[in-house]
């Protein structure tokens, strides 16, 4: 899944990682000084988080209906639940249910501690070859 990301430029510019466990996706954010949108604490840029849980979410799904396009998102919504520290980010994603033109996933990213999540996502991505 790592070729998928590879060729997704802000997922090149973000550095992002994958490992794959089964069906289940990792996605890893390596920190970098660019990635910081608050240097008084210093906290994490809230885009990037968000990018990072869609990117997720758009790779697991990508894994669960391979074609030639990408998963096209209908909605997205982040719940931001703590600061993001200025150390590597690690998400991951699941389909909640999905039918014949649409999947619901759930994402959730943390840091240190998988169950303190700093950010959370929930989606409804199109799934079908044809559109809405």
């Amino acid at each position: 899944m790592s070729e998928l990301l590879d060729r997704l430029p802000y997922a090149r510019f973000l550095r992002l990682r994958s490992g794959q466990d089964g069906e289940v996706l990792t996605v890893t954010m390596p920190f970098a000084d660019s990635l910081i949108g608050n240097p008084m604490l210093p906290a994490l840029h809230g885009g990037a988080t968000a990018a990072l849980l869609e990117l997720t979410a758009v790779a697991q799904v990508a894994l669960a209906w391979p074609r030639l396009r990408l998963p096209r998102p209908i909605n997205v919504t982040v719940a931001y639940l703590r600061t993001g520290r200025p150390v590597d980010v690690h998400a991951r994603a699941r389909i909640s249910k999905a039918g014949r033109r649409v999947a619901h996933v759930l994402a959730e990213a943390w840091q240190e501690d998988e169950a303190l999540p700093i950010a959370s996502l929930t989606a409804h991505f199109l799934v079908s070859d044809y559109d809405l």
